[in-house]
């Protein structure tokens, strides 16, 4: 099993709470990005481009920690940028940790082997690593010769010191389904816990928009692993009905507030892909973005999407309401035979807008004015008064 049971248990009764008290919206996973600065420049990356300026921000320890309580998720996923470039990083893994959260610390890691020393195996800690298919297909979505080899001499580091390692695997358009399955079997035989996986969602700043998936070729992609799959025993970090609805098996809505995202600029609107506002508090977000005007259906910019930071949450929150349907799911794995569900319509999606540009106009801004010293106090100078002739003598 990939997630432990203790884990499995106590987010289960979390979510079985939330349902019993009818709370409509609540996240299952808090989104933590404590900074955009990365050491990679992925072609299929919409997160890194920003002004050097906002690069270099970073959230505070207490930040990172108010975030969380203020959501108050069972999980916590901590992404970036690469999150091994902030210095306490350390400290903030430690807190969260000792407040007995289920932590991914999400990594590239071309830092890892580096960091480790700084971090210690625990039940509620987990090396996430971004790894998207065989040599030559992860080197070629990074951008780099050598990352992949260097990812997993770090992998195995970290399994020798008694740490959870998962992957992060996303795939693109052109993804050969045989060799994804091949890359999974390795990965599987080189000890990872588990794998997390999803197609790329179209960041709208990504360098090349040429290679994201839409739903029906991701549909087909996932079918096609999850046939050359069976029996294979792969492990996931994820909903098997998730996984059932990357197969073209569900038809799912988003559910954009199960994995609310914190970064930088505040608590993003809508989504971790997304980012339309923000918000200065959880309880704002919650309650004053408009959930309707967004997902697959509502808006051009959710129409591909099929990513685990909107879907996920939806799949665990089924689960909940049919626990039959997982059971059945989990032990035969997805459906890869009988025909797909029918489509979201398209036919009454508002057009996308294009506001990241304005968002980080506002945010140099801010920048701006903090650096800007205080204006002095003014002080009315007095001339000095010429001597009496008395005082004179």
């Amino acid at each position: 099993m990939a997630v432990p049971i203790m884990q499995a248990v106590r987010v289960g009764a979390y979510v079985v709470k939330q349902h019993l008290t009818r709370r409509k919206r609540y996240p299952l996973v808090l989104m933590l990005e404590p900074l955009f600065r990365c050491n990679l420049a992925c072609a299929g990356c919409g997160k890194i481009d920003y002004p050097a300026q906002i690069l270099n921000q970073r959230m505070t320890v207490q930040e990172c920690l108010d975030a969380d309580t203020e959501a108050g998720a069972p999980v916590i996923a901590v992404a970036g940028g690469e999150p091994l470039l902030h210095k306490e990083m350390p400290e903030i893994i430690r807190q969260l940790i000792a407040r007995k959260k289920y932590v991914y610390l999400c990594t590239n890691a071309l830092l890892l082997e580096k960091k480790l020393d700084d971090y210690e195996p625990s039940p509620f800690f987990s090396w996430d690593v971004h790894l998207d298919g065989d040599p030559a297909m992860h080197d070629a979505s990074v951008c780099q010769e050598g990352v992949y080899e260097r990812a997993v001499a770090a992998i195995k580091k970290a399994k020798a010191r008694g740490f959870r390692v998962s992957i992060n695997c996303t795939l693109f358009d052109g993804a050969d389904p045989k060799r994804v399955a091949t890359f999974f079997d390795e990965v599987m035989a080189m000890g990872v816990d588990g794998i997390m996986t999803a197609p790329g969602y179209a960041y709208e700043r990504a360098p090349d928009q040429e290679h994201f998936l839409n739903r029906q070729k991701t549909k087909q992609l996932f079918r096609d692993i999850f046939r050359l799959g069976k029996g294979k025993k792969w492990r996931f970090t994820q909903s098997p009905l998730f996984l059932n609805f990357l197969a073209g098996n569900e038809q799912y809505h988003c559910t954009p507030w199960g994995k609310p995202l914190r970064n930088v600029f505040g608590w993003q609107r809508p989504c971790y892909l997304l980012g339309e506002g923000y918000a200065k508090s959880f309880e704002e977000l919650m309650a004053d973005t408009d959930w309707d005007a967004y997902g697959t259906g509502n808006y051009e910019k959710c129409a591909d999407c099929m990513v685990h930071s909107g879907y996920e949450s939806t799949a665990v929150m089924d689960a909940v309401r049919r626990p039959w349907h997982i059971a059945k799911v989990a032990l035969f794995g997805p459906e890869t035979e009988k025909p797909m569900v029918p489509e979201i319509s398209l036919a009454n999606q508002r057009p996308a807008e294009y506001v990241f540009t304005q968002h980080v106009d506002a945010k140099m801004e801010e920048l701006a004015a903090r650096k800007k010293p205080a204006t002095p106090p003014r002080v009315n100078k007095v001339s000095a008064q010429p001597e009496t002739a008395a005082a004179a003598d």
